[in-house]
This record gives structure tokens, sequence and C-alpha cells, in this order.
């Protein structure tokens, strides 16, 4: 499996991994790039069949995601890194931090959740994407992204667009992934310090879930981001940068 990334930021800084949500590519980042990127060495990721990133031959798992993003580090010749994933990519991030520890020193997990939804209803939105293409859910995925207030303007419609450009199987392969991740019994295997964000408005992630994340991982704090949905990044840009920059540099001076 092959993905492609970006590199932004100073070369000899520590470096910061990020991984977006399914269905968004690595510009799902640009409200915080300046940020973090003046603070460490950023390597954003596409998702398999996402933005650059072909759509594989054999079938999309979490983990393998995690393992091709760990072999790119290594082609780059970097070696330990933090890590910040969105959704999906909050679920790379919690495997990453079970399964290479030596790899990952903080974490941040973002709108996510040891498991979301139900692999049937996962399948079903592959199937539909896969007869009508992503533009059969963008309707709701704009509901479920962002609030109301937020749901209508350019910064989201950009989001949205980048949606309708994902090509139906890399859309597909992915709620595949999503659909048959469960994490719930390996929380506890996760030993890094962990920031758990949630948008305080976001329906894939109800305060149940995101109390399970905080409760099954032994060191965890949680902040809410107000007037947030899913993409929390993306409609509260400063208070998310500065959550997360908070979270890294407590952990890297302690």
């Amino acid at each position: 499996m092959t993905l492609g990334y970006r590199l932004d930021g100073p070369e000899g800084a520590s470096a910061l991994v990020l991984f977006g949500s399914l269905g968004s590519t690595t510009n799902m980042w640009e409200p915080q790039l300046a940020a973090f990127a003046s603070h460490h060495r950023v390597v954003r990721f596409d998702h398999p069949g996402h933005g650059v990133s072909p759509v594989p031959d054999g079938s999309v798992t979490v983990a393998g995601i995690a393992e091709s993003a760990l072999a790119v580090l290594d082609e780059l010749g970097v070696g330990s890194v933090a890590v910040c994933g969105l959704s999906l990519g909050g679920m790379v991030a919690m495997w990453l931090g079970a399964n290479a520890p030596e790899r990952v020193g903080r974490l941040v997990l973002a709108c996510t959740g040891a498991k979301l939804g139900t692999p049937e209803s996962w399948r079903e939105r592959a199937a539909l994407v896969r007869r009508e293409g992503t533009s059969a859910v963008a309707a709701g995925v704009r509901e479920r992204w962002f609030t109301p207030a937020f749901r209508d303007s350019p910064a989201a419609q950009a989001v949205v667009d980048e949606l309708l450009a994902v090509p139906a199987e890399g859309y597909a392969r992915g709620c595949e992934a999503v659909g048959a991740f469960d994490f719930r019994a390996e929380l506890g295997r996760i030993g890094q310090s962990v920031l758990v964000v949630a948008g305080a408005e976001d329906p894939v992630t109800p305060p149940e879930v995101v109390d399970a994340l905080v409760g099954g991982i032994p060191d965890a704090t949680y902040v809410t981001i107000a007037h947030a949905a899913h993409l929390a990044n993306v409609e509260q840009a400063g208070p998310f940068a500065r959550a997360v920059l908070s979270h890294l540099e407590e952990r890297a001076a302690a």
C-alpha cells in the first residue's frame, strides 16, 4: 500500500504526523499548518485512495494504513514522532500508540472513537458509494462534519469539494476499514500521554464514545472544542491548534 504525503516545517524540528478523516485529503490540515509547522516538522498523510494516494490493489485496514505510514517515515529517516489523528486518522493514531510505542512519543486523538458505528452500516455506505459515487453521501457528510452555522461557509464547501473528488473505491475501502475497527479492548496498551479532542456538537462521537475512549486509556486528558462538529480543526482552527500544541509542548517539557 502506497501513501502520499506532504512535508512542511523546519527539517531539524521534532516530527508531528497528521492523519485526517475519511473523505478528506492533506488539505484539511491547512487551517493548522502555519501554527504546527512553526514548531514541528509536519508530515501529512493521505489515506489510501484519497488525494495523491492511489487506490490499493487489496483491502484497506487501519493497521495497514499505520504500517504503510511507518514505512514512509523509515524512508524519510524520521524516528520518534508525535501523532495527531482525526476520525479515521485517530484510529490510525491509536493503533500506532499501542503497536509502535518506540516510534510514538505523544498522541492526540481528535473526533474519533475506539469503535464508530456498526460494520453493517459502514458496509452499506461503501456499497452506496460504489454504486453512485461520493456525491451520494455528500449532504449527510456535510451535516456531520459541520455545525449549521458553519455548514454553508466557503471553508466547509472547500472540504466537501475534496470529498466529491475522492474516487468511489477509495472512499468505500475506507468505510470498510472504519467498520472493521474495534480497539476497545486494546486501549489499555496505549502507554503514551494522550489528549482526546472532541467537538461539542459532533454527532459522530457522542459523549459515550468519548467517555469510553478517555476511560480506556491509562493516561488521557480531554478537551472539548466549542461550536464545532466532526471536523473541529476546520471549524475552529485556532482553538484546535492551541489545544494540540499545548499538549505537545507540555509533554515535551515534562
